[in-house]
């Protein structure tokens, strides 16, 4: 059996290499649609082996995304982006399914499709996201919606025609995912281009509950709640009929939109978490609902929810920081500093953790510890808001700690001597 690996690409000659490289001795082809590049990207992908096409761009993922499949010949297809790479632990998995081994207790003859767990890197709240990126090169399967587009919906037209094929949910990360930045989408103009394509498909098909749940996080990131909710709810009409990952999403979106009025968002964080979904991909919720109850001044509750982000992904320092805050307010200092270190531990550069650490440090009458995590902050400040760098010195000196200290002991405003 073989796999083919299928791209759509435009002006991607930066990580196109890097993508290509990830499945050298795991797919038997590679497959790329260009649809209009003038950089090197279709030089780059020849030069690792790919047959590539031309496509006219019509504002429609999906149409260039079957214009890949069209080309495809393998038995499994593996679908990528050029700012994805394939992690070597999934691809000895995929390489294995593909000589008919099982996947856990699931013969290879009855797994249709794979859903493959993605790290956001960049973005420190919700960083996972599963997508089905990997199945069986069927007639059957496409893509579709324009934007945000899926094979998912004709992968589950299949199972239900026939019951034996299963989709596998891989555990562990899969795809390492560089692209994830709202800044960078806003500033490139993708925002308009994809509120625009999403807007248009929605007018024919008003009800489809997974696009107004992209369409609505699209305009939450864009500080545009008051947009999103009236999406949300129209895909909340449709409850019974979404699929658990959506309906998390569409139940975290709609609090996230409902931050101003914290007794419905909570509702909403609440659904969210019921949902059956992987705990990684529950992050964002477990954290925002968090915070929420620890604004609200219920600690306890509070750091149950971020010790189950911490179990979730113990890499993620922002759940070991949320949870020390939430230790420091119940008054569990010797609780905070621990999670304070773990989450410096796993990102050192993180001036709140410092700082926090530095306060508790400071409570606990540990003075030459307290004021290292003070220096620390600062210099770490100073290199990327000046301004909360001299907040800070001044909060030190309100402490009664004398602002001369802060220049010494091998110290500088922009690193650590």
């Amino acid at each position: 059996m073989t796999i083919s690996l299928c791209m759509i690409v435009k002006n991607e000659a930066a990580t196109l290499g890097r993508t290509l490289k990830s499945v050298q001795g795991v797919v038997s082809e590679v497959v790329v649609v260009d649809t209009g590049s003038v950089d090197d990207t279709v030089a780059i992908a020849q030069a690792h082996g790919a047959t590539v096409h031309s496509f006219a761009w019509e504002n429609d993922f999906a149409a260039a995304r079957n214009e890949s499949l069209r080309h495809a010949t393998g038995d499994w297809v593996l679908v990528l982006d050029a700012d994805e790479v394939l992690l070597s632990e999934t691809a000895q998995v995929l390489q294995r399914l593909d000589q008919g081994h099982p996947l856990g207790d699931v013969a290879a003859a009855d797994v249709l499709a794979i859903n493959l767990l993605r790290l956001e890197l960049g973005a420190s709240q919700a960083p996972y996201t599963l997508i089905t990126r990997c199945f069986r090169r069927l007639p059957e399967i496409a893509f579709k919606r324009p934007y945000h587009e899926t094979v998912d919906d004709s992968v589950v037209a299949l199972q239900q025609q026939d019951a034996h094929w299963q989709v596998i949910t891989l555990g562990e990360v899969a795809l390492h995912h560089t692209g994830y930045d709202p800044v960078v989408v806003m500033q490139r103009g993708k925002f308009d281009r994809a509120r625009t394509t999403m807007e248009r498909y929605l007018a024919d098909h008003p009800d489809d509950a997974y696009l107004l749940n992209k369409l609505a996080a699209l305009y939450i990131e864009a500080d545009k709640s008051e947009a999103a909710l009236p999406l949300l709810d129209r895909a909340l009409e449709q409850a019974e009929a979404l699929d658990a990952l959506t309906s998390y999403e569409v139940h975290y979106h709609r609090a996230l939109a409902l931050a101003h009025l914290p007794h419905q968002a909570a509702n909403d964080y609440q659904a969210a978490l019921a949902q059956d979904v992987p705990p990684r991909l529950k992050l964002g919720a477990l954290i925002n609902y968090g915070s929420l109850k620890k604004a609200q001044g219920e600690f306890a509750t509070a750091v149950e929810l971020f010790q189950q982000a911490v179990e979730a992904d113990p890499t993620l320092a922002i759940a070991h920081y949320n949870l020390g805050t939430a230790y420091r307010g119940q008054g569990y200092l010797d609780e905070a500093i621990a999670a304070y270190r773990q989450a410096i531990a796993l990102e050192p550069s993180y001036p709140e953790a410092h700082q926090n650490l530095a306060v508790a440090l400071f409570k606990l009458g540990q003075l030459p510890e307290a004021l290292d995590a003070f220096q620390r902050a600062i210099a770490i400040y100073e290199t990327i808001d000046p301004a909360a760098a001299a907040s800070l010195r001044q909060g030190v000196a309100n402490l009664g700690i004398p602002t001369g200290l802060l220049t010494q002991k091998g110290f500088s405003q922009t690193g650590f001597g």
